[in-house]
């Protein structure tokens, strides 16, 4: 059911971004979106993009809450939760930033040519990464399946430092929509209405 929970989070999803997701290759991600679809818990509509139905909605949420309360790591994660929350408004401070800059007292459309700022930003980007690693770990320890984040968020910061600016806050893979899939699943997680 990973490949379930990875739409539950991530919303309509190709086969790539739920592999990304979770960390299956893409012949077993596609394996499994078939079986899903077969079972009525997801659909496939143009271009190979993937969704939950609500049976697969309601089965997702069934299997978390029995996960939850298998593990007995309700209190854990719903203190990292609180931990991450504190966090999120400076993540999107730090969109806005990297989205839009200053020019002569106007708000402009950061067009990167300001090598300082964005450098500055940046550097509260991996900042923020390093704190956001101990409520990462928090959940890691709670439930496993949260470890794939951190790799993730990692991963997109690397990529922006190699040049590919839009895994910061501009494609499927950035670091802004790795990090809303994981206030999703804390969400998900806890049973917290959206």
């Amino acid at each position: 059911m990973t490949v379930l929970h990875a739409l539950r989070c991530g919303g309509y999803s190709g086969v790539a971004r739920i592999a990304a997701a979770t960390g299956l290759d893409a012949a077993a991600v596609e394996s499994d979106l078939i079986d899903l679809g077969i079972a009525g818990l997801v659909t496939r509509i143009e271009g190979g993009v993937w969704g939950l139905t609500e049976a697969g909605r309601a089965a997702d949420a069934e299997r978390t809450a029995a996960e939850l309360a298998a593990t007995g790591a309700r209190p854990a994660v719903a203190a990292a939760y609180e931990r991450f929350m504190v966090l999120n408004p400076e993540l999107l401070d730090l969109c806005t930033a990297w989205q839009l800059r200053p020019v002569d007292g106007v708000m402009t459309v950061n067009d990167h040519d300001d090598l300082a700022y964005d450098t500055r930003v940046l550097d509260r980007f991996a900042d923020l990464d390093t704190r956001a690693a101990g409520v990462c770990a928090a959940l890691t320890a709670a439930l496993p399946r949260f470890g794939r984040y951190p790799v993730r968020l990692r991963g997109a910061l690397e990529r922006v430092a190699a040049g590919d600016l839009e895994y910061l806050t501009d494609s499927t893979g950035s670091y802004h929509a790795i990090w809303a899939e994981l206030h999703e699943d804390q969400l998900a997680t806890l049973g917290i209405p959206r």
